[in-house]
């Protein structure tokens, strides 16, 4: 690796201090959930999406008329459309299980009809919790680790290297949710055990992130995606096999048949030409 590469390494390293840092640089006492504490980090967060996009114009692709400064970051009318709607229809796929076993005790009817209901979203947009994990935190850690992280890395790196170095930096950056945890009285083996998971799942989830922009060439699906996810939750495994037989066969084919469908699905229904994506191959 060139010592040009590390450079660029170490200033997507230095991003991740100061998204992180971000989040600290309140006197606040209450814990992550706490209104107060969340309006104070959705500042930090807005103020860091300012300030992102700075590393890529200083570190970045210099070459404004070959491929844009937006463009770089995945901000682009081109291909827009599908780009909105493959990826999304992907990912659902690829939780056809967790659906399937959400869905058990409430019948997708009703789920719908709840959507439609202009007063669950009048009261959902009264909670938070509900902005910092469906808006605030997806959109800003996907334009900072992904928009603006990707296109400083890919100055030095291969698209299909920058897809497993990139999301490292959302992970460990994960790892600050163990202070919060800390606070409030769990363990230490208990928070080791629950980071150690979190940086897994988070990695693992950034490296499908990174590829989507890679594939696609835009931040917008990225950001759909992430909120989709972060309103499945991880997948219940646990309360899967405590189901009765029958019911846990069912369920676990539908896991299984989820991720096979998504992993022959993943290239085609990602290939660059459908979002007018010439800048990037993989």
């Amino acid at each position: 690796m060139s010592g040009w590469c590390l450079k660029e390494i170490f200033v997507c390293f230095l991003l991740s201090v100061l998204y992180v840092g971000s989040l600290y640089v309140w006197n606040a006492t209450q814990g992550r959930d706490h209104p107060s504490t969340i309006k104070k980090r959705c500042i930090s967060v807005f103020f860091m999406t300012i300030v992102s996009p700075l590393f890529v114009i200083w570190f970045g692709n210099q070459d404004y008329d070959e491929v844009s400064l937006w463009a770089q970051m995945g901000l682009r009318w081109e291909g827009l459309l599908p780009a909105l709607v493959v990826p999304l229809f992907l990912t659902f796929i690829l939780f056809l299980g967790p659906l399937v076993q959400s869905h058990l005790s409430v019948p997708v009817t009703a789920t719908l009809r709840m959507y439609m209901d202009p007063l669950y979203w009048y009261n959902t947009a009264q909670n938070p919790i509900w902005w910092r994990n469906q808006l605030v935190a997806p959109f800003s850690e996907e334009f900072t680790f992904r928009a603006c992280m990707l296109p400083i890395l890919l100055q030095c790196l291969t698209p299909g290297k920058a897809i497993f170095v990139a999301p490292l930096f959302f992970g460990v950056a994960h790892l600050h949710h163990a202070v919060d945890r800390l606070h409030a009285g769990i363990t230490l083996p208990a928070v080791i055990l629950i980071s150690s998971f979190q940086f897994l799942y988070t990695s693992v989830f950034g490296f499908y992130s990174a590829f989507l922009f890679i594939r696609t060439g835009h931040f917008l699906p990225l950001f759909a995606v992430h909120a989709f996810c972060n309103h499945i939750g991880v997948p219940e495994v646990k309360e899967m096999l405590k189901a009765p037989a029958p019911l846990r066969t069912k369920l676990m084919a539908c896991h299984v048949l989820g991720l096979v469908a998504w992993y022959f699905l993943l290239y085609p229904l990602t290939e660059p030409s459908l979002y007018s994506n010439a800048a990037l191959a993989l």
